[in-house]
């Protein structure tokens, strides 16, 4: 009988296929640049959680990867006996093997937490707990309690390292200790899982992203019959047309009936089947008619630490760290100014201070999708009180280009989406992102930010991140310059 770790229980509830991929062919796993941006900062929050519970430095940090499983199982017992804060105690039992976070004596009982990078405790986070304390007890640890500690979003770090407070426990230890039964149930299901010679089948669904990404995505639906256009690409499903497509087993677009559709959904769905774009340009250019030139097209690039980095930021703030501005003058012609900080210093004044002088103090200021645009600029001027009154003078000009391309334009290439990659090579088919080298999303832009402020990189790898920043952020704004002049009719030239 093989001995399942914990992870590989939880991958079992989520789905029993993704498990067994898992163990028989993790070769197929694709991991996103998100998932990846959510171990990295998971193991930041690990880190910090071993300062906020032994703050004495007292106790010992266990490492499967380097002593060896069986190492680490036979150190944790010393350790027990030795009554010293335990961080990644392993242990092992029934057929399953988990480490826990934090072990923290407790008289002659222990106190198990376990950190989570979150905000708040998910349904999945009750499932880890409880298997957690039932392969501990399984051990003979006498456990006196198990808690979930997550992260405060509304915690603001005082800066100097100093991160008590970032960390708040949800007692988890009457449903963990009562669910014993259960998991047993699930290592003997998983068990026979993993037993398969093939893997168990079970279509691709809700359960492919929920609660985790799955990097076996791709490969299960590369093995499905591909629909020629995919009911997938239906915008903003409602539960009622979900229900339909599940219990009727549709795939084409074709096969959804017409009066469960809204008109944008009728809208998507005529132009797929027929091949042919949906483009109202007399309506586009009668909503921006009243818009006169100068016109400033912006847009942000941010970043979000789960750890704050800058004295007086939150968890998971949205911090802005560059922006690119073109402005169109009356005759046509585009010029562009950009900002990014990669000094690793907090960006926020130079930010908003460069921003306002890139915007001057009247005519429109063009954006895709304003809410994401408009609250950072919102939150800056509550961040820099002299700055209050010309950054919402900035929203007060705010023009938003997403809802009249989502209303007047579609092309059968968007596949549903109307955001600017979706729609840009439709409109201009010769511009494209992935012509960029390097950063050629928003995800990427975090990342290549994150090395980039890194003090190990290298002074060339730093100027070549830089250069990408600025190209991918400056091809969004640029993108919008040229969605403006389809939707007016209007020549542009930079």
């Amino acid at each position: 009988m093989r001995t399942l770790s914990k992870s590989k229980l939880l991958a079992f509830r989520q789905c029993p296929k993704r498990l067994w991929l898992e163990i028989h062919a993790p070769q197929l796993r694709e991991d996103s640049g998100a998932t990846l941006a959510n171990y990295a900062t998971g193991h930041q929050v690990g880190d910090i959680a071993r300062q906020i519970y032994d703050p004495a430095q007292h106790g010992q940090l266990i490492d499967p990867q380097v002593e060896g499983f069986d190492e680490a199982f036979a150190r944790t017992q010393t350790l027990l006996r030795a009554r010293q804060p335990i961080f990644e105690a392993g242990f092992r039992a029934e057929g399953a093997l988990a480490f826990a976070d934090v072990l923290l004596p407790a008289g002659k009982q222990w106190r198990m937490v376990e950190v989570k990078s979150s905000t708040s405790v998910k349904d999945y986070h009750r499932d880890d707990a409880a298997v957690q304390a039932f392969v501990a007890r399984a051990c003979g640890v006498p456990l006196q309690s198990i808690a979930l500690a997550h992260i405060d979003s509304g915690w603001t770090y005082p800066g100097n390292g100093d991160y008590q407070g970032l960390l708040v426990e949800a007692d988890l230890t009457e449903e963990a200790f009562a669910r014993t039964d259960e998991v047993r149930g699930w290592i003997a299901d998983a068990q026979a899982v993993v037993a398969r010679k093939k893997a168990p089948r079970l279509a691709t669904g809700a359960q492919c992203s929920a609660p985790y990404e799955c990097g076996f995505l791709a490969h299960c639906q590369s093995a499905e019959p591909q629909a020629e256009h995919h009911v997938r690409w239906l915008p903003r499903r409602s539960q009622a047309l979900k229900a339909h497509i599940e219990e009727h087993g549709i795939s084409e677009l074709r096969d959804v009936p017409d009066d469960l559709l809204n008109p944008t959904q009728q809208r998507v769905k005529a132009a797929t089947l027929s091949g042919q774009a949906f483009f109202d340009q007399p309506a586009t250019a009668q909503a921006l008619a009243a818009h006169k030139l100068p016109g400033y097209f912006i847009d942000f690039e941010t970043i979000q630490f789960g750890v704050p980095l800058w004295k007086g930021t939150r968890p998971y703030q949205q911090l802005p760290f560059q922006f690119s501005v073109h402005r169109l003058g009356r005759t046509g012609r585009a010029t562009h100014q950009a900002f990014l900080d990669l000094s690793g210093g907090n960006p926020s004044l130079a930010f908003a201070q460069s921003l306002v002088a890139a915007c001057g103090e009247r005519g429109p200021v063009f954006v895709y999708n304003a809410a994401f645009e408009t609250t950072r600029i919102r939150e800056l001027a509550e961040r820099h009180p002299r700055l209050a009154i010309a950054l919402r003078a900035i929203n007060d000009r705010v023009v938003d280009l997403l809802p009249i391309a989502r209303q007047h334009y579609y092309h059968p290439s968007q596949q549903g989406s109307w955001s600017i990659k979706a729609v840009l090579p439709a409109l201009c088919p010769e511009l494209h992102y992935d012509a960029l080298d390097g950063v050629q999303d928003g995800g990427a832009a975090q990342q290549a930010y994150l090395e980039a402020i890194t003090p190990a990189t290298s002074a060339p790898r730093k100027a070549e991140l830089e250069r990408q920043l600025l190209a991918y952020c400056s091809l969004d704004t640029w993108a919008m310059v040229r969605l403006w002049s389809a939707f007016t009719g209007q020549p542009v030239r930079d």
